[in-house]
């Protein structure tokens, strides 16, 4: 018994080992309190007795992309290949780097939009921006890093690491469904991963040192991200309410409501993420009106100094030409038009 018991223990000890060597489990009491959020329902293992557990399904997984544990085991060197490709900072006056994280692996709208984004700055506005992609997408399991929490702190781990702290300004850019209870959706079935709710999010934030940051979460509810973001050196944009679905997404849509007013339409118009997010506002609710939908009231809380430091980048920017927005053709049947 007492063999059997050591052995037990020696081998879950071997699992945290593991989990800690490869940056899976955080590093510190109260990240790891924050991590014990329920694994979206679709992706939990119903325990049996005396019997062996299923297999989780996989009718989404591709045929030809690695299993999920290979997934899982090359986050890794995955993100450390994502970090090596950022261009060199530019000296001597603020860069900007983006963090595009795309939470929904089950629909192409939020692919789209992560990959544009990036797409759009590094393309677009010069060599002071720079761009690192996170997402769930069939189609990129073996190339980008997963958009999961585990890989959003490491990412901001490495992204602190080459920025200068008093000057450089984090975009961090999600995009994803969300809750009512202010949740976003995590998810790349069958892996178990770990939701992102506001509160979390404010501290996964708060414990990297960030003085220039702009938020934006483009998912429904997304209003009630901005009380745990806002705060001084921040923007926080997002695409609804509090209390209000946003539009766009499901597999009929190639672009949200939102990702399409912002990021396509306005930031080719403008590098100022103010003036481009009033006229997504304007925008999107004449697409709400067309539609007779419940207007999604896009909210925007400005901190102190951010303001001035965005307009501290834009000196002497020269942005290049439009970007087209040109989505990989769509792989799914559609799904819903709300988020």
């Amino acid at each position: 018994m007492r063999t059997g018991l050591t052995a037990l223990l020696a081998f879950a000890a071997g699992i945290l080992t593991m989990l800690l060597v490869h940056g899976w489990l955080p590093r510190d009491p109260a990240a790891r309190e924050l991590r014990m959020q329920p694994v979206a329902p679709s992706s939990l293992l119903s325990p049996l007795d005396d019997a062996e557990a299923p297999a989780p399904p996989q009718d989404d997984w591709p045929e030809q992309a690695p299993t999920p544990e290979q997934v899982a085991y090359a986050q890794p060197r995955l993100l450390d290949a994502a970090l090596g490709k950022l261009g060199p900072r530019v000296p001597g006056r603020p860069n900007l780097y983006l963090l595009a994280f795309a939470g929904d692996g089950s629909e192409d709208v939020f692919h789209n939009e992560a990959e544009y984004a990036a797409r759009l700055f590094t393309r677009h506005f010069g060599p002071t921006a720079h761009a690192l992609v996170l997402e769930n997408s069939p189609d990129t399991l073996s190339t980008r890093p997963l958009a999961t929490w585990s890989n959003l702190e490491s990412a901001l781990d490495g992204l602190a690491d080459r920025m200068d702290p008093q000057q450089d300004i984090l975009l961090l850019y999600l995009t994803t469904h969300g809750s009512e209870d202010h949740t976003l959706l995590v998810d790349m079935d069958p892996l178990p991963l770990d939701q992102i709710g506001a509160q979390d999010l404010g501290a996964i934030l708060a414990a990297h040192p960030f003085k220039w940051k702009v938020v934006v979460v483009n998912a429904c509810y997304s209003g009630g991200f901005i009380p745990p973001l806002q705060g001084d050196g921040t923007l926080v944009l997002t695409a609804a309410r509090s209390d209000r679905s946003s539009f766009g997404c499901g597999n009929d849509s190639a672009a949200t409501y939102f990702g399409r007013a912002w990021l396509v339409d306005a930031l080719n118009r403008t590098p100022d993420f103010v003036a481009a997010f009033e006229r997504a506002k304007e925008e999107i609710s004449k697409w709400e009106q067309q539609d007779r939908l419940l207007p999604s009231q896009p909210q925007m809380a400005v901190g102190k100094g951010i303001g001035e430091q965005l307009a501290h980048w834009r000196r002497g920017l020269q942005p290049g030409p439009a970007v087209p927005f040109r989505p990989a053709p769509e792989r799914r049947v559609p799904v819903t038009a709300g988020r």
